[in-house]
């Protein structure tokens, strides 16, 4: 299994990824489900992947060559001279079919399912930042400011922090130190998931990026999130009160009467005997 994020602001993209890959519990290995693409001045986009990795792996090798035809001038698209992030998503998606079309009967016939979840995103020249998410069938959904981030893997542990944090607006160090909570806390909930990591953070209109780094448990800052996220959650999780179930002792009562809510009724079993 694994776990990768990514996250669209106002200021620019984080995108996370981890890189433990296992197919049992004794064959636990290490590959990068992060790729970048990247032309100066020009373009910069990149590709997370989850699921089957020989399907991943595929799909990343066809994507640097495949091509589209454009419906319009006929002209043959590929993600390095696509206009839009859009047509370049359309590319990956072709991808994404192809590999589908040569493997998907073999790997039936093996008991295996055509498995694969990608993560795309990036800014070309000419337009604004976008972010998609494609399915195994080639198609995808586009980020929005309602939903500005996508996961994929095993996305539920990571997923409250970035509800309560992420907006457009979020400053990006601190939607990646989101970012790196959400994974931290899939990290200590989900044995298949784990380090090192990689994260990208892109501010828009650059095309380029300095912010790549790849995080082991020797990284310092995340030593620190690590110890101070699970210090600080046990410090609110101590300052909220216990239960009363009086309500005569506190102003914020368990237990209320009237209202909609109503307690549940009793059965008593059949050897019970009133006194």
């Amino acid at each position: 299994m694994t776990y990768c994020v990514a996250i669209k602001l106002n200021a620019g993209l984080v995108f996370l990824s981890d890189s433990r890959t296992n197919a049992g519990l004794d064959q636990i290995s290490t590959f990068r489900k992060m790729i970048v693409y990247e032309r100066r001045d020009d373009r910069f986009m990149v590709l997370l992947s989850a699921g089957n990795l020989s399907i991943a792996q595929s799909v990343r090798e066809i994507l640097q060559v495949e091509k589209l035809k454009d419906d319009e001038d006929g002209e043959s698209i590929s993600i390095w001279n696509a206009r839009s992030m859009f047509d370049a998503a359309r590319v990956l998606g072709a991808a994404v079919r192809r590999v589908h079309d040569r493997d998907a009967d073999s790997l039936k016939n093996a008991g295996v399912d055509f498995n694969v979840s990608l993560i795309f995103g990036g800014q070309i020249k000419g337009e604004g930042m976008r972010l998609y998410q494609v399915y195994s069938a080639g198609n995808f959904i586009e980020a929005t400011p309602e939903t500005p981030y996508f996961q994929i893997g095993e996305s539920k542990y990571g997923k409250p922090v970035l509800d309560r944090v992420i907006t457009p607006e979020t400053p990006l160090d601190e939607a990646a130190k989101c970012a790196l909570v959400s994974m931290d806390s899939t990290l200590k909930s989900n044995l298949s998931v784990g380090l090192p990591l990689d994260l990208v953070v892109y501010e828009v209109e650059r095309f380029e990026t300095d912010k790549v780094v790849c995080i082991d448990e020797n990284n310092p800052y995340f030593q620190m999130l690590h110890g101070s996220w699970g210090h600080k959650l046990r410090e609110v999780f101590d300052s909220i009160e216990d239960p009363v179930w009086n309500g005569a002792q506190t102003d914020i009562p368990l237990k209320v009467t009237g209202g909609r809510s109503k307690p549940l009724g009793k059965i008593r079993s059949p050897d019970e005997r009133l006194i």
